[in-house]
């Protein structure tokens, strides 16, 4: 079976809508026909100021999307108002709680570390002599 090749009008109001994906939505959403769509964009033409309502959430998804460098640069702000005193003195406070828990865990096992029965060996690699 063969393909048969779109009117190049067609092809462009295509890659119009992948550009205006509100378009689609009212069409999936039944307000509209895509053939109304059609028509218009043939006869308003895409530079039309029409067209910037369909435009303008197909950015803000895009920006929904890559929420990546949104993402860092709200993380970039945060650093930006951290005060490091204080930074420090959590860092200070949260040391103290660990040592606190390690006296404790020490006090319940007596003050003993698990010792190996085999001696360590002193380099990376272990050989014995013939």
């Amino acid at each position: 079976m063969g393909t048969k090749k779109l009117h190049p009008s067609v092809e462009k109001f295509k890659a119009f809508t992948k550009t205006h994906p509100l378009i689609l939505k009212e069409v999936r959403g039944g307000k509209k026909s895509l053939q109304d769509f059609f028509e218009e964009w043939y006869i308003l033409g895409e530079d039309d100021p029409v067209w910037e309502k369909y435009a303008a959430e197909g950015s803000e998804t895009k920006e929904k999307t890559g929420g990546r460098s949104s993402w860092l640069n709200q993380l970039g702000a945060m650093l930006e108002n951290l005060d490091p005193a204080q930074v420090q003195g959590h860092l200070q406070h949260l040391t103290e709680a660990i040592t606190a828990v390690q006296n404790v865990i020490t006090q319940f096992t007596g003050g003993q570390t698990p010792q190996s029965q085999a001696p360590q060996p002193k380099g990376p690699f272990s050989f014995r002599k013939d």
